[in-house]
């Protein structure tokens, strides 16, 4: 794992968005990563030090003149044993405090005295992010070179709020941490990538539609590991109940002519990998009503028509990108549909996976894919979705290194 071994000092600030770094922390932990925390006297009245020192597995900081903790200066060895400072949520207190040297609590004066790359994920009420001294403050921080993800815009704590304020979902700061501490080479830097993932969900009423089980997990995961290698990603999203990935442009959409629209618009690009399990099928005319049960008869016959092949119009394409990757979901006979795939398709390679009930690949973590093109197919063993991600991202790399940007 990427992280396994990095050290990251996590700062909680005080909000209600505080809840959300107990969950950061244990995404960070099953990384491998090795976390501690200091805690804010605000940040206790949402959390207490008992919940993150659990989670931890470790003491939590939390007072600048303890006498225990600060024999030994300890607020200049918190900032300095860390591999990367992670402020969340990052309260507009805390950023003023940073953005004008003040270092009167332990969060400010570790801050204040670090060395290493900080990462501050805000959370406030919108109107305070809004303001024009949040605003100031923001832009001194990144000007001293401090990185920022988020906020987000959604729903706030406060009845009847929203906007943009909203701290990152864990995973979403998980990927700006890892980018962050990623010193490996960047093979696809100026590389334009497109990635498509997910179901897709085509109408058949308002409140009906046809889908499948996709859960997004193996093209996020495919998204993020093309970044993390430079790649300038695209990312097509159908439905899905999952954070986008970080350092990923995100268009989301519904159905396969969504989709297909919004990939043909990102034309050209370098590469289009297409892992998206996109329907088949979709009714002729969905309803503009929902469609009602009469009793006595039965249910209505859906008329149902071809969408458009995403992956075929793109592999033959006069803007073709110069590597065309598929994804083949199979139930039986895998890799004769996958072969036959990548003829038809027009694709460089095929992807294919066993999505039967024995294969468990949809909505699972697992998979265990045949990599399939003219030259043969090349078997790889039962991985982490993250790691297949790995292992594709890096063949793309290689196959694009040869090709002048």
């Amino acid at each position: 794992m990427f992280l396994s071994g990095k050290r990251i000092l996590l700062i909680i600030g005080g909000g209600i968005a505080a809840y959300k770094s107990l969950d950061l922390i244990r995404r960070l932990r099953e990384r491998g990563a090795s976390v501690r925390a200091v805690m804010t006297s605000a940040a206790q009245e949402f959390i207490t030090p008992l919940s993150v020192g659990a989670l931890t597995a470790d003491h939590v900081f939390t007072d600048l003149f303890d006498r225990q903790d600060e024999q030994d200066v300890g607020h200049i060895r918190l900032s300095r044993e860390a591999d990367l400072i992670v402020v969340a949520p990052a309260t507009a207190d805390l950023m003023a405090k940073l953005a004008n040297g003040h270092a009167n609590d332990l969060a400010s004066a570790v801050l204040l005295a670090t060395d290493k790359k900080v990462l501050m994920a805000p959370a406030m009420n919108p109107r305070m992010w809004a303001n024009p001294a949040t605003r100031r403050n923001r832009a001194t921080l990144e000007k001293d070179g401090i990185h920022f993800i988020g906020p987000m815009k959604g729903e706030m704590a406060e009845s009847n709020e929203a906007g943009e304020g909203r701290m990152a979902e864990p995973l979403q700061i998980v990927g700006a941490i890892e980018e962050l501490l990623d010193a490996r080479p960047k093979p696809l830097s100026g590389r334009k990538i497109i990635v498509t993932s997910g179901p897709t969900h085509e109408p058949i009423d308002p409140v009906r539609y046809i889908a499948n089980r996709s859960s997004g997990k193996q093209g996020h995961s495919l998204a993020a590991a093309l970044a993390r290698l430079g790649a300038d990603v695209r990312l097509v999203s159908g439905p899905v109940t999952i954070a986008d990935p970080a350092g990923v442009k995100t268009v989301h959409v519904e159905s396969a002519r969504e989709m297909r629209d919004a990939v043909e618009q990102l034309l050209p690009a370098d590469a289009a990998v297409f892992v998206a399990a996109v329907a088949d099928w979709r009714t002729d005319n969905a309803a503009g009503e929902k469609i009602k049960k009469v009793a006595g008869e039965g249910p209505p016959a859906l008329q149902m028509v071809e969408n458009p092949d995403i992956l075929a119009g793109v592999g033959h394409h006069a803007k073709r990108p110069y590597l065309v990757v598929g994804f083949a979901a199979e139930t039986q006979d895998v890799l004769k549909n996958a072969q036959a795939k990548l003829a038809r398709k027009g694709a460089d390679f095929i992807v294919a996976n066993d999505v039967s009930h024995e294969g468990g690949v949809m909505g699972g973590d697992r998979n265990r894919v045949k990599i399939v093109s003219k030259s043969g197919v090349d078997e790889w063993p039962d991985l982490p979705k993250e790691e297949v991600a790995e292992r594709l991202a890096q063949l793309i790399a290689d196959r694009l290194r040869t090709v002048t940007v």
